[in-house]
């Protein structure tokens, strides 16, 4: 039987749409129990020759761990100097972000309102400020960094916390965002830890531990349990078809939470913005945060160079774990390595 030209030509760009919706590449993947599926490097069109180069940076800045996925998928999973697969590290300050979603899932669930006063989940008096200056910190006010309390100490400690401006008129970067898991725990009557293990760990199949230290509360996971955080952020706070993280309450997190410092959400640090502010600092720098990443990018940023990078326009993910980059610099949160590594990426992805 002979089939007319119309006909046929309607058969041809329907096998070819059924072809192209098949191709797994293109579907956003989530990670089940231990397996993790992968997409090699030509499949991408990447350039292969432009890896080597990268991972002899890694090297030698220090790096313990690196991997990259595109829609969902690893494509890169490098492991430095001893560091294995199952081994843990520690986030540092990227791990504000696992506290950031904590408290949107908690306000989700009707436990609390980041528009309302920390006074009313940790009582007056959780500061040294009078009580006037102590109604004037939101939630919202920890997590933008705006709470105006005096940021000279890194222990967080009621003695320690005194006023230095109204809250909302000063963006300063410290240790007492640590609060908002008090707020979260008094919120939900239960300690953070459990919340979060139950609402966000369990559920998207993290492994790690929250170390409590005296100044420092640090969470610790292997490299693939950062990535699927990472995962989680890329697709606004769903995994694999359930929205853990009210998507509104995410989109919000990462788009500037102030005018004060705009390379900052909610704890989320943003780039391609005009501008930012950096940790233990009122200085302002002109531009976007990461000049040579792609603009849409958000990321969690700790010291020592912890990263997730999350570029929504290239369906990327990007984890590096390890010692700094500049042993003489540990602390600082944003430094040149970012803006180098970025460098060395793009010969590979562009």
């Amino acid at each position: 039987m002979k089939l007319k030209p119309l006909m046929l030509a309607l058969m041809i760009m329907a096998t070819g749409c059924s072809r192209d919706n098949d191709d797994p590449s293109d579907s956003m993947y989530f990670p089940s129990g231990t397996q993790w599926e992968t997409t090699s490097l030509s499949v991408l069109d990447w350039n292969v020759s432009a890896v080597q180069p990268l991972k002899d940076y890694l090297a030698e800045k220090n790096t313990k761990s690196f991997m990259i996925l595109v829609n969902g998928r690893i494509v890169m999973e490098e492991y430095f100097n001893g560091h294995t697969a199952t081994d843990t590290w520690q986030w540092n300050s990227a791990g504000k972000t696992l506290v950031s979603a904590s408290t949107g899932i908690a306000q989700q669930e009707g436990l609390l309102n980041i528009n309302n006063k920390v006074s009313d989940y940790l009582g007056t008096g959780w500061t040294s400020e009078s009580a006037e200056q102590e109604a004037l910190i939101t939630t919202r006010h920890l997590l933008s960094m705006t709470s105006g309390i005096n940021d000279e100490s890194n222990l967080v400690i009621r003695a320690n916390l005194t006023y230095l401006a109204d809250a909302g008129t000063r963006w300063s970067y410290s240790n007492v965002f640590q609060k908002l898991m008090d707020v979260v725990a008094e919120a939900s009557g239960q300690d953070f830890e459990p919340f979060f293990n139950s609402h966000i760990k369990d559920k998207i199949g993290m492994d790690g531990y929250w170390n409590y230290g005296l100044i420092f509360t640090i969470y610790h996971s292997t490299t693939r349990s950062m990535a699927r955080f990472g995962l989680l952020a890329l697709n606004r706070g769903n995994w694999d078809g359930e929205q853990i993280i009210d998507e509104s309450f995410f989109n919000e997190s990462v788009i500037p939470s102030q005018t004060i410092n705009p390379s900052y959400g909610y704890l989320w640090w943003l780039n391609g913005k005009n501008g930012y502010m950096t940790p233990g600092s009122q200085t302002w720098y002109q531009g976007p945060l990461v000049p040579d990443a792609p603009s849409d990018m958000y990321a969690a940023m700790g010291a020592e160079d912890q990263r997730i990078y999350v570029i929504p326009s290239k369906k990327m993910v990007v984890i590096r774990m390890g010692d700094a980059s500049d042993p003489a610099n540990p602390d600082f949160a944003i430094s040149g390595f970012d803006n180098d590594l970025w460098e060395k990426i793009n010969a590979v992805i562009e």
